[in-house]
């Protein structure tokens, strides 16, 4: 027995799901993402694939920085780690693609292990700061270690291929980047239902508090860092199988920008924030080439695109951390409030 948000069993508190109208909405939403490949041009895929990627890692940073409070701005770093790994694995060894995925996650999570050591005696701006600099030691390898990871020339890598059929296109490659991310949130949905994910909030919200409760301050802050540093390197993985070269400019300080950006934009702390923050923030760049396409501007137009990217991003930080700072996921709360009959109510 049910009335209205009472739950009456342990398993009613715990499911991800617990309404037939929730039900009704993910196959919906299944439905929805099977039939897309079949309606959208290459152009389209080819940014639904790239959301996909996004959301992986912005997932991963938000498990970092949302759920447990530790502020990384070497996210793109982590990428190019899984990137590389497998720009290296694919063609020296030839294993299955999953494989590949699964080394590049965890090359990342153990990068993303060291770089976590400091975050026991800093947080904060300090702890970020410790990021960057992983991130542009990082950067100096990538680019002066030209025997394995081929300098400022790069690598590339052979098309993904599972099961005997390649990967060369976006509709093919769509089959197999949106189950992976779907997995990954469900994943992180199902961490946060565990005490692993509760002591990731205790730290967020008092770490001292947290400790004196028994929670082991750097054993956790080091497995948060590994788990958003695996997202991160699988989600770089399936970057280098998508865009199918690497070079140490693919992944700069800018993209770690992009990701902090997204789940502030999104909202910190929940999943639903890094699913819209990712996609609203991917899809920014692409509404400013169109507005610069339709305004009678001169040819050298494109070339400020760049910088004024990177304000546009800048501004809307500042704009939902002062007129919104729970995200998107909160404007999507507020209209499912609004709404409150069918099929909105649970």
């Amino acid at each position: 027995m049910r009335i209205g948000t009472a739950k009456y069993t342990y398993g009613q508190d715990e499911a991800l799901f617990d309404s037939r109208t929730q039900y009704a909405w993910l196959i919906i939403l299944a439905c929805a993402l099977c039939a897309f490949p079949f309606f959208a041009n290459e152009y389209w895929l080819y940014l639904a694939c790239l959301v996909a990627i996004n959301i992986a890692s912005a997932t991963g940073l938000n498990i970092l920085t949302g759920y447990t409070g530790l502020v990384s701005l070497g996210q793109a770093a982590f990428m190019g780690l899984g990137a590389y790994t497998v720009a290296l694995m694919e063609p020296t060894f030839g294993l299955p693609v999953m494989i590949n995925l699964l080394a590049a996650g965890g090359v990342a999570m153990l990068g993303g292990i060291v770089v976590g050591i400091p975050s026991l005696r800093v947080k904060g701006l300090y702890l970020a700061i410790a990021t960057i600099a992983a991130s542009m030691i990082l950067h100096f390898i990538f680019s002066n270690w030209t025997s394995v990871t081929g300098g400022t020339a790069g690598l590339t890598v052979p098309p993904a291929r599972i099961l005997g059929v390649q990967l060369d296109t976006s509709f093919k490659f769509y089959w197999m980047v949106v189950p992976i991310t779907v997995l990954m949130l469900l994943g992180a949905a199902n961490l946060f239902r565990t005490r692993i994910g509760r002591a990731f909030i205790a730290i967020r919200d008092r770490d001292i508090s947290a400790e004196v409760l028994g929670i082991p301050l750097l054993r956790y802050k080091l497995l948060s860092f590994a788990i958003s540093s695996f997202y991160a390197g699988l989600a770089g993985g399936m970057w280098a199988y998508f865009f199918r070269i690497i070079t140490p400019e693919s992944f700069p300080l800018s993209m770690s920008i992009f990701f902090l950006t997204a789940i502030i934009v999104g909202g910190m702390g929940t999943l639903l924030g890094s699913i819209l923050g990712a996609a609203f923030i991917t899809m920014v760049p692409e509404a400013l080439k169109i507005i610069v396409s339709i305004l009678p501007l001169s040819a050298d137009a494109t070339l400020i695109l760049s910088p004024v990217r990177t304000i546009v991003l800048g501004l809307l930080i500042i704009g939902f951390l002062i007129f919104e700072p729970l995200g998107l996921q909160e404007i999507w709360r507020r209209i499912q409030r609004f709404f409150h009959l069918w099929p909105f109510r649970s």
